[in-house]
């Protein structure tokens, strides 16, 4: 099913703009991108957008909850538009390829802590680290398991 992405805007409170709608566009096609191929994407559609548009774009979406910015560990900031469930996110260790993994176990957030401390959760991030079937095919591997964003072969 298509998201109306002017009705989502607006409901957002948000105005419905040009690069608002170009940076969801360009999300859609290329979940989990990160903000130069955001960039990138945008300029074909909107030649003349800044940098710093884009920049205050993907800012105002995650702040009204129209995406999502994940941040694995030694990665730059990804963006998606899947918000709709509570899902995970599986990261290959040698050329950073991310993929969506649906809910573990259990109801939202998916993750019961065994200790809440108080918070009341309403989100569970987890992401699952390996090597995906094209790096393992390739016989690549990380460096160093406990550095998952570098590799000890080039990335493809």
């Amino acid at each position: 099913m298509a998201v109306d992405y002017p009705t989502a805007i607006r409901e957002a409170g948000l105005r419905v703009t040009r690069p608002r709608l170009a940076v969801l566009a360009a999300l859609d096609a290329h979940p989990h991108a990160q903000t130069e191929s955001v960039l990138a994407a945008v300029r074909e559609d909107l030649p003349g957008v800044s940098r710093q548009a884009v920049y205050d774009v993907l800012h105002a979406l995650t702040d009204a909850g129209l995406i999502r910015r994940i941040q694995p560990s030694g990665h730059v900031s990804l963006y998606e538009t899947r918000i709709a469930d509570n899902h995970h996110h599986l990261v290959c260790r040698v050329c950073g390829d991310v993929r969506d993994v649906d809910c573990a176990v259990g109801e939202a957030p998916c993750l019961h802590a065994a200790v809440d401390h108080g918070f009341q959760i309403d989100e569970a991030e987890v992401i699952y680290w390996g090597v995906c079937p094209d790096c393992a095919a390739h016989g690549d591997s990380p460096r160093d398991p406990e550095d998952p964003g570098r590799a000890n072969s080039s990335a493809h």
